[in-house]
């Protein structure tokens, strides 16, 4: 009862004095991050301090001083919940995944290993994947649903490949539910595969806090593909050696120059690709000629090379047929005409249209087609969808616990 007594006698005095009492607390809040891809959870101390103790003092009819306590329940629950967000941090984290284009592709020689030493301007652009990852609540394994049948959904996948990694690189004991929507086709030769890669790994250090800086995971993603450490640029490249080689530069070309992607239904496998390339029928041409010739004078035919060409016409007879009659139809439409990669994309650059007969032939009733644009990304965030919702000041898509 004394007790009582000093605690209302001190509030009364407080409140009398036009000062607040001692036992208030600070409000907790979410701080959403930076940008979108990134989870820097902090807690934000405001300014203004909440009672959860509320008191108010009045006189009674026969003049003596009367305070009242009251117990504010809601603030209880704000501070509680607040903790209880900020606890929890990120659960679920969608991201695009684009592809890319090879601007030009020099190879330059065949290595010891087996491999080949190329030199090649990488470029992101518009088109792309958008993967959701969730917590799981086992420690076990990840599991993975996508949109597109005949993609494996096991270790045999490039984001299982990557996720795993991260957990060998962390000691993350974070696994995953993953759902894969594809848009970019498979056997392309648009890196949707190394994207996809490289997006988990993202995703997987967001939910970790960041722990590994970019550097690292470019670094790490080496060791299960060669186009993968490419996508840790800022989204144009010149790379050099297997690909893995990185070299990060302004973009060269016009982000707001449009392109027409035309693919038909048969992939150019990668390996078969190489085994039958032959050095001879290469250019000549220094690959850093032409990275300065694109950005002096931009795109044109002549620095459009891609040495791969020749065999994958061998490889797919109907794709050589396919490019010569874009690039005929498309004279005076299109800056340049190149296969990119190792195919069996077809790129027109210059516009975002195909030609007509790829619309009037039923020979081509079953190609792919897109239009897309260049595209790049904002240091410590991660690719953002075209049209999406999200800037540079955006949080992503998260879900986190409430009371």
């Amino acid at each position: 009862m004394a007790a009582t007594q000093f605690l209302c006698q001190s509030l009364y005095l407080s409140f009398k004095n036009g000062k607040k009492p001692n036992n208030l607390c600070k409000r907790s809040s979410f701080s959403p991050p930076s940008g979108h891809g990134s989870c820097l959870f902090n807690q934000k101390s405001q300014n203004q301090r909440y009672p959860v103790v509320r008191a108010s003092a009045s006189e009674s009819a026969g003049g003596r001083k009367r305070v009242e306590l009251v117990y504010d329940l809601d603030e209880k629950i704000n501070r509680l919940a607040d903790e209880v967000d900020i606890n929890a941090g990120l659960q679920r984290l969608s991201l695009f995944s684009p592809c890319k284009i090879n601007v030009f592709l020099r190879i330059t020689r065949k290595r010891e290993d087996g491999f080949h030493d190329l030199a090649s301007l990488f470029h992101v652009i518009s088109l792309g994947d958008t993967i959701k990852f969730s917590l799981s609540p086992t420690k076990t394994r990840d599991r993975m649903s996508t949109n597109v049948p005949g993609v494996p959904l096991d270790e045999r996948n490039l984001i299982i490949k990557a996720l795993n990694l991260y957990r060998e690189k962390t000691g993350s004991d974070n696994f995953f539910w993953i759902h894969l929507d594809k848009k970019v086709p498979t056997g392309a030769g648009l890196g949707g595969g190394s994207s996809n890669a490289a997006t988990a790994l993202w995703a997987a250090n967001q939910f970790n806090g960041g722990i590994a800086t970019e550097q690292e995971l470019q670094e790490w993603s080496a060791e299960i593909g060669s186009d993968i450490p490419f996508f840790f640029s800022h989204g144009a490249a010149y790379c050099t050696s297997r690909g893995e080689v990185v070299q990060d530069i302004p973009p060269p070309i016009p982000l707001d120059l449009p392109m027409v992607l035309i693919k038909p239904p048969e992939a150019c496998p990668t390996a078969e690709v190489y085994k039958r390339f032959r050095l001879d029928q290469t250019s000549s041409v220094n690959p850093l000629t032409l990275l300065e010739k694109i950005k002096q004078a931009g795109i044109s035919q002549d620095v459009c090379i891609n040495d791969l060409e020749p065999t994958a016409f061998e490889v797919l007879p109907s794709l050589k047929r396919l490019k010569q009659r874009i690039h005929a139809a498309g004279r005076g439409q299109y800056d340049a005409v190149f296969m990119s990669g190792s195919g069996s994309t077809i790129v027109g650059l210059g516009s975002p249209d195909p030609p007509q007969f790829i619309y009037d032939e039923d020979d081509y009733m079953n190609v792919f087609v897109s239009e897309a644009h260049f595209l790049t990304r904002e240091e410590n965030q991660w690719y953002t969808e075209p049209g999406s919702t999200f800037s540079s000041s955006d949080s992503p898509v998260t879900d986190r616990l409430s009371i």
